[in-house]
């Protein structure tokens, strides 16, 4: 067993403001290494508390990204919610938010305030457009976000429309980020004591994530179209059905692309002169695969993969949700992990990437129901008599 003492993060105080995801899952990753997160909502819930698919009554939205957290329900519009809310900043090491720019200002708490409460505190602000610049007060969601910054129109065939990712990848990236935003902070206010801002931006997220096509614009005032399942790069690389399913092939390499030839029983395509660079396998590469594919369709996923693992092709079936969460793999890498909730029992969750050889993450505490922690939050943490707690939900300021 874990002693939760060592955790990397444990003693950091965290005041979990966000909503939906990006700051949620921030916030998240800090619990999961040990951080103390006490998450605020308004009495009804957040917004994603509404949204089905139901588990029983809670929605499974909320079991993502609210594990490791103390949850106080609170409404930040009650006249008594402000000097609540500063003695929570006031006790905090790290405060998460993920409001529209100007919103936190609006409710009394911006970072300006912050500071006067604080002076070391360390307040990661999750935007769609960040705090600066001419779209800064524009709301974002991660479709807009995919769509704002180039991602979407590299996504999907070439000659169809551009398409969102199957994901929320915006909003997943923009929350790691956000978590190295306030690991970093934490490193410098260690060496200075000096407590700062960490602006994150969904938009500037997923620019930085444009790879090869934002580096093309750059340098060489190039635009590079969509390519599908297919590699930007090198050829042949693309989906092909299988006998039985769909199966991904990654043969572009010189070497690779002999090796294929050699699996396929193919030398004449290997000896083609038309295939023997890069450029020319890009150039061909519908011939290539329309020959890779007759050869796939007369095998099994399971066939084609004892083939290519003996030849060190890379390749993949192109799996379901249902096939991946049953994968060996995902069970070695225990990228499943279960909480007990006082409720509704066992919940199974998606594991933290992060793995750690000294301090690996951990669940501590299943995700919390609206307001389940107030006990904790406002008589632990804030000392408040038992009364007080009393007449503050009776005032439904909690």
């Amino acid at each position: 067993m874990v002693n939760t003492t060592q955790a990397p993060l444990h003693g950091v105080k965290v005041l979990d403001l966000s909503r939906f995801i990006a700051g949620p899952l921030c916030a998240q990753i800090l619990g999961d290494f040990g951080a103390e997160v006490i998450k605020i909502e308004r009495p009804a819930g957040e917004d994603s508390r509404h949204h089905g698919p139901y588990f029983e009554d809670e929605s499974i939205y909320m079991f993502l990204y609210h594990r490791n957290k103390y949850d106080a329900s609170l409404d930040t519009r009650h006249p008594e919610a402000l000097a609540l809310l500063e003695r929570l900043i006031e006790w905090a090491d790290v405060v998460v938010e993920n409001y529209r720019p100007g919103t936190i200002e609006k409710m009394g708490i911006g970072y300006e305030r912050m500071k006067e409460l604080n002076p070391r505190i360390i307040l990661v602000s999750i935007s769609g457009f960040g705090q600066t610049g001419p779209d800064s007060r524009r709301a974002l969601f991660d479709a807009i976000s995919q769509a704002s910054s180039g991602l979407m129109s590299m996504t999907g065939e070439e000659d169809g429309k551009p398409t969102l990712s199957g994901t929320y990848i915006a909003d997943y990236t923009t929350g790691y980020q956000g978590a190295i935003g306030a690991l970093m902070a934490l490193m410098h206010r260690e060496r200075s004591g000096e407590g700062q801002l960490v602006d994150v931006a969904s938009f500037d997220t997923m620019f930085s994530a444009l790879g090869i096509r934002l580096m093309a614009e750059l340098m060489l005032g190039r635009q590079m179209p969509r390519s599908g399942s297919r590699d930007l790069l090198t050829a042949p690389v693309n989906v092909y059905e299988a006998a039985d399913s769909p199966i991904y092939i990654q043969a572009g390499t010189a070497s690779l692309f002999a090796r294929m030839c050699a699996v396929m029983r193919r030398p004449d395509l290997a000896a083609d002169p038309r295939y023997a660079t890069v450029e020319g396998r890009m150039e061909h590469q519908a011939l290539l695969e329309e020959a890779i594919g007759a050869w796939a369709a007369t095998r099994t996923t399971e066939e084609i993969g004892r083939e290519l693992d003996e030849a060190g092709i890379p390749y993949a079936k192109v799996a379901s949700v249902a096939e991946v969460v049953r994968s060996p793999q995902i069970a070695a890498r225990e990228m499943i992990v279960e909480s007990v909730h006082p409720r509704l029992g066992t919940i199974r969750m998606p594991g933290n990437p992060i793995k750690m050889e000294k301090t690996p993450p951990m669940v501590r505490k299943a995700p919390p129901s609206v307001g389940e922690d107030n006990s904790h939050v406002y008589g632990h943490v804030l000392g408040l008599s038992t009364e007080e707690i009393a007449r503050l939900r009776d005032a439904g300021a909690i």
